[in-house]
């Protein structure tokens, strides 16, 4: 997570980025002393407080110029002057602070742009993995069913037939678990021959059976170890995508 402070005086800058560093000691802090600087830097800001009167490109420019290429940049102006408060709302500004303010208030602004930034990261990340985890079409009886693999809960195997769990219906069809494991990617785990679990769906389990979300599979006693080390790897690797890698950066 990087946060930018954007102001023409340089006790200023210092100020709000030691207070910054204070409270959240992870982010990578930068500074600029224009809005011409701002704007040719290669990498842009996640948050950026930003002064309006400044010599050249003033802030509300600024800002401006910076919403033609990034529409999730979190902008926070800080100002004396409450007459461009309306204008502020017209670049998507998502607090206007006006000096004097003390640091409790400084404190909860941040702490709210922080958290704004980081539910925008994870609907990225959501995003890019739904993206990531691709669709099954299954022919059965003449007909083709298309089956999201992010929305199977679990598959299971009966007389020659797979059985596609989903929360809202069932998808039968003649088959192997083997190729469907093959198809399905880490997300998933086979616990017992007959079953395949998918691991965003667990509610809970024990060393003989997986709880579902929807349904319940069988755990063959043999595979429990490997299964929890699996689980396990699972919920650290969805701890990275939720904070960026394991932590905002």
């Amino acid at each position: 997570m990087q946060i930018a402070v954007c102001d023409d005086e340089k006790e200023i800058r210092e100020l709000y980025t030691a207070k910054i560093r204070q409270l959240y000691p992870y982010a990578d802090v930068v500074q600029y002393q224009s809005g011409e600087e701002l704007l040719a830097a290669h990498q842009k800001p996640d948050i950026l407080l930003l002064d309006i009167q400044m010599p050249g490109r003033n802030g509300m420019e600024t800002a401006e110029q910076l919403r033609r290429s990034s529409k999730e940049m979190v902008i926070i102006f800080v100002s004396a002057l409450e007459e461009y408060v309306f204008q502020a709302f017209d670049v998507g500004a998502f607090h206007y602070l006006v000096k004097p303010f003390d640091d409790e208030k400084f404190a909860k602004v941040l702490a709210r742009a922080v958290a704004q930034y980081e539910d925008s990261r994870k609907q990225e990340n959501h995003k890019d993995r739904e993206k990531e985890m691709p669709s099954l079409v299954i022919t059965r009886g003449g007909e083709h069913i298309t089956v999201r693999i992010a929305d199977i809960v679990y598959a299971e195997v009966f007389d020659r037939k797979v059985i596609l769990h989903t929360m809202d219906s069932d998808v039968e069809y003649y088959g192997k678990m083997k190729e469907l494991m093959a198809k399905v990617g880490d997300d998933f785990y086979r616990p017992h021959r007959a079953y395949l679990v998918n691991f965003n769906y667990i509610r809970k389990y024990d060393a003989t059976t997986i709880y579902l979300r929807r349904g319940q599979a069988l755990m063959a006693r043999q595979n429990y170890h490997d299964f929890v080390k699996s689980y396990l790897r699972f919920n650290q690797k969805e701890a990275v995508y939720a904070d960026g890698r394991g932590r905002m950066e």
